[in-house]
């Protein structure tokens, strides 16, 4: 099972116990965090399209941990002029651990949990 959400204006493709860099999000450490602007999901061969959302499904992730991105240097001259000017530049993300993927839909139980249930 797989969903594509929308989140800080990108689409990010993720699956159960994926972890994802996020561009920073106002989140703390630990805590739990639920994306509902999920696109589309698709959970063994039946695909679930939204218009723009598909909507009773959402994705649920842990916040592991934050941090900044590689150096980039910006590096701006106007030739013949002496000018100069060089930037860097680290983008912070937020690392997070996709835990599930909750869609409306009833689980329907395996032949084990049945069993288990039936000597029960």
């Amino acid at each position: 099972m797989y969903a594509i959400i929308e989140s800080c204006g990108r689409q990010y493709k993720v699956a159960e116990g994926d972890v994802v860099f996020f561009e920073k999000l106002n989140v703390e450490e630990g805590k739990k965090i639920t994306f509902d602007n999920v696109v589309l999901v698709s959970n063994d061969g039946k695909v679930q399209i939204g218009n723009p959302y598909v909507k009773g499904v959402n994705v649920e992730g842990k916040v592991v941990s934050h941090g900044k991105g590689k150096k980039i240097i910006v590096f701006k001259m106007k030739p013949k002029k002496n000018e100069r000017k060089k930037q860097g530049h680290r983008q912070p993300y937020t690392k997070v651990e996709i835990t599930s993927i909750k869609t409306g839909e009833k689980k329907t139980a395996t032949k084990k949990e049945v069993a288990a249930e039936v000597k029960a």
